[in-house]
């Protein structure tokens, strides 16, 4: 699934072709994928200027003239591709701009999400902090988990506790953190929640350093692969040596998410661990 590194990454690598530009066609191939506007009101977006390109947790925000906002979320298979060769079997929506350009909404499992509203956030009202500004904090990020009893890998999943952050790049977090998946976010000690903090915050600038992970279906608007995956110590990695300590990495279930982790360098009291998948 695109999670926080992605989408930036979509974001940066977009807005040099499109904004500034204006939609003169929009052509929806499934209108499943609408949420909140109707066909007809889609068609609202032909004639708009794409003043800035955004991202708020995992969606793609293009603010309009209008004062309007186009949304796309991508699911767990959605791209959005610049002037590809061909519109896919599996493409959902076709935008064409003024500059001549196209761009394409794939989504292979229809699980992606588009939007056109005049106030983008009755879409990220619940979203927590990014992880990356200046107001997401060694403090914020304690006051956020310290009032849950939860697994901390669900919490990192949490969209409405922090946003952007999904099962791979929280697994990297976690171990780069030295912190088992399972243990409880109330738990957590001050030194444990400040190497946490900047565990998260590294890992995903790294990721977005190498324009994301290409672990599945993503790949960069004109095409191009992500190159983070080739820096995960545990995500992905099922079965393989622990980078730093060649213990074999695990994977359970946290919450119904396949969860990475290296059972040495992320201990936990076993007695509290599940089966092992």
């Amino acid at each position: 699934m695109p999670e926080l590194p992605e989408v930036e990454t979509i974001k940066n690598e977009l807005s040099p072709w499109i904004v500034g530009q204006s939609f003169t066609q929009a052509a929806l191939l499934d209108k499943e994928i609408l949420r909140q506007c109707s066909v007809e009101e889609f068609q609202h977006l032909v004639g708009q200027r794409i003043e800035t390109l955004g991202r708020r947790g995992k969606y793609l925000l293009f603010h309009l003239s209008s004062n309007q906002s186009l949304i796309m979320h991508f699911g767990m298979t959605g791209t959005l591709l610049l002037n590809p060769k061909r519109i896919a079997h599996y493409a959902r929506a076709v935008f064409h701009l003024s500059n001549g350009s196209q761009l394409v909404f794939n989504d292979q499992r229809r699980l992606g999400a588009i939007w056109l509203l005049e106030n983008a956030t009755l879409v990220t009202h619940k979203l927590g902090p990014e992880p990356l500004s200046q107001n997401f904090t060694p403090p914020v990020l304690a006051g956020l988990l310290r009032k849950h009893r939860i697994p901390v890998k669900a919490a990192l999943l949490d969209q409405n506790l922090i946003a952007g952050i999904g099962n791979m790049y929280a697994d990297e977090a976690l171990f780069a953190a030295r912190i088992h998946p399972l243990k409880k976010t109330h738990t957590l000690s001050t030194p444990e929640i400040q190497t946490l903090f900047y565990a998260i915050r590294d890992v995903l600038q790294s990721a977005i350093d190498s324009k994301g992970a290409t672990v599945d279906t993503y790949i960069r608007p004109q095409g191009q692969l992500g190159t983070a995956q080739f820096n995960f110590k545990v995500a992905h990695r099922y079965a393989k040596p622990c980078p730093a300590c060649g213990t074999t990495i695990q994977r359970i279930l946290v919450r119904g998410r396949g969860t990475h982790f290296c059972p040495h360098c992320q201990s936990l009291n076993l007695s509290t661990l599940p089966k092992l998948i």
